[in-house]
């Protein structure tokens, strides 16, 4: 296993990491079991999966309109007036947010080719219906979603339901590479990495919301995240 320094901690990148990356859909991340327990390595690594995944849309995947079940789904295309990123015809990066969606690399290339909508941006109108406003016809991941595949969870456990799986911790400082921090029933970082020596930023994957849409890796400023509520989480069965 390899060890990478960075910032006031070590951060842990495991060996496969170029391995899952090469294959993208079709490693051990795709359907494996849920575990009782996972290791911050893999916890990272998957992230960096979903994060780097190619896949290359077609006009078909454009969706800006209501479903059958009159559920409206958006996707996060240029044509998006809210900053949408991703362009029919050509190869992108990063699996695109979808509402409630829950999918693997593997599952998301799948429904891609089979004309689904790639993504579902996140609105208000979703946020009061909660699963009800969710798209059978779309394809993607969202913040929770991220969490729930990347800690290898038989399912998608909501901001809401994140924090009964953990212990809280007492302040930032504590974070580690794999660990969360969450706003009920709004939104979920995963950290990554400390961003400099005095820990006043920090790296965090996420599935993103306005203005990003996907999911990516970035750098933010803790005091932002205190403003807004961020609360630091462990995982109870997260390995060292």
């Amino acid at each position: 296993m390899a060890w990478k320094t960075a910032g006031r901690h070590q951060v842990i990148y495991g060996p496969l990491i170029g391995m899952l990356l090469t294959a993208c859909g079709s490693n051990p991340l795709e359907h494996s079991p849920p575990r009782e327990t996972i290791r911050r390595s893999e916890v990272i690594q998957r992230a960096e999966v979903y994060a780097q995944h190619r896949w290359r849309p077609t006009s078909a995947n454009v969706r800006h309109g209501r479903d059958a079940q009159a559920i409206q789904v958006d996707t996060p295309d240029v044509g998006y007036a809210k900053c949408g990123w991703w362009r029919p015809g050509r190869w992108n990066q990063g699996m695109p947010y979808q509402w409630g969606g829950f999918d693997t690399p593997t599952e998301f290339d799948q429904k891609v080719r089979s004309g689904l909508a790639a993504g579902d941006v996140y609105t208000a109108a979703k946020r009061a219906g909660l699963d009800a406003a969710v798209s059978r016809e779309a394809a993607g991941i969202d913040c929770s979603g991220l969490i729930s595949r990347c800690w290898q969870l038989e399912r998608s456990y909501s901001t809401r339901e994140l924090p009964s799986l953990c212990v809280p911790l007492s302040s930032y400082d504590e974070l580690r590479p794999g660990d969360i921090l969450n706003t009920h029933n709004a939104h979920v970082l995963l950290f990554a990495d400390w961003g400099n020596t005095a820990g006043t930023q920090m790296w965090v994957y996420e599935a993103g919301s306005y203005p990003t849409w996907k999911v990516l890796r970035r750098q933010v400023d803790c005091s932002a995240l205190r403003e807004k509520g961020y609360l630091p989480f462990r995982y109870r069965h997260i390995l060292e």
